[in-house]
């Protein structure tokens, strides 16, 4: 498994050694990345969300941000021998786990290029497309229908009501709430925006994976005041609960401001 640096697990490096077949995954990042239609689509999902919603970035930046996250969660537990259900019930290989979260991990906000609101559902169908492009160029029919379906389930199960039914969408779900550090709701704040949400995340500076002692994964969230309580706690529990993943994950977060008097120093989850 990649080795953490100081500041824990944070970026996928597909040259290490991990605890599961990453041959296919890395094949399919280098396509991705080569990919004129899928980088177009990331950059052109973000023009709602920031440009005419002011909203925070879900670009190219949120969607590294999630794959990293969601392929290093998904590695530490598979260090831990957590067993995965979506390929595993699909007769499809262990490998394809990973490329099943890196796909949908790219692809589960294309939908911002429709509409913020109800963007899960425009995702499902605008990835359905692309996935019909790319997956014949390296699975045959029977496997790149499931491997479409179980991407298809993780990206529609990232942001809805709807539970998500395998491991793989649980590490979609969470991975996405992993984005919370400082200056990710930079638009928002600099366009006078004070609510709550960009308060919060202001106050995170940091967040990290780690092999956890009670549980296979320790997410560590440094704050430098206690309004970052609230994403911790509406953002990132909210998409741990029914995730598949609350016996894999414990959160723990940490004020790290000296400078003042802590009302809240340390709380788990």
């Amino acid at each position: 498994m990649t080795e953490p640096t100081s500041e824990g697990y944070r970026t996928y490096d597909p040259d290490a050694a991990h605890a599961f077949p990453d041959g296919p995954v890395n094949s399919i990042l280098e396509f991705i990345a080569d990919d004129a239609e899928i980088q177009t689509f990331l950059e052109a999902q973000n023009v709602n969300a920031v440009d005419r919603m002011r909203y925070n970035d879900h670009g190219p930046k949120h969607i590294e941000i999630v794959r990293n996250r969601a392929l290093c969660l998904y590695d530490l537990l598979k260090a831990s021998s957590v067993t995965f259900n979506g390929a595993r019930q699909q007769g499809l290989a262990e490998a394809d786990e990973a490329v099943i979260i890196a796909l949908a991990a790219t692809l589960h906000d294309v939908g911002h290029v429709v509409h913020r609101d109800r963007h899960p559902f425009y995702s499902v169908p605008l990835a359905s497309d692309i996935l019909d492009r790319i997956l014949p160029e390296f699975y045959d029919t029977v496997d790149a229908v499931r491997v479409k379906g179980e991407v298809l389930h993780a990206i529609l199960c990232h942001h809805t009501p709807v539970d998500p039914l395998t491991l793989e969408a649980g590490v979609i779900r969470v991975a996405d709430a992993l984005d919370m550090e400082r200056g990710r709701s930079r638009i928002p704040y600099e366009q006078g925006g004070r609510g709550i949400n960009t308060l919060s995340s202001q106050a995170i500076s940091r967040v990290s994976l780690h092999e956890g002692e009670s549980s296979p994964v320790m997410v560590e969230i440094a704050m430098t005041n206690a309004a970052g309580v609230y994403q911790v706690d509406n953002l990132l529990k909210a998409k741990l609960e029914r995730s598949m993943l609350e016996d894999h994950v414990r959160i723990v977060a940490v004020n790290t401001n000296e400078n003042r008097e802590q009302l809240v120093e340390r709380i788990e989850l």
